[in-house]
């Protein structure tokens, strides 16, 4: 079986969280939704921050560019 990651492109589109009857619910690219607790969805939250982080240092060091990255993913440096 192929690498699922190599057979899906990554989105640049953002999800959408919204609040109601006291849970979250995620509205994502492609039909995705999920619902879940408020501690479900902060933990989530967390996790998504420093996945990105953590993503945004790699194409920083596959660049070459080992500046600091802002918000946007972009080189400040």
């Amino acid at each position: 079986m192929a690498d699922r990651r190599a057979m899906l492109a990554p989105r640049t589109d953002a999800g959408r969280a919204t609040a109601e009857g006291g849970v979250v619910l995620l509205d994502g690219p492609d039909g995705v939704a999920v619902t879940m607790t408020a501690d479900a969805a902060a933990r989530t939250a967390d996790s998504l921050l420093e996945a990105a982080r953590q993503a945004r240092e790699q194409v920083a060091a596959r660049s070459g560019n080992f500046g600091a990255v802002d918000g946007s993913g972009e080189s400040t440096g």
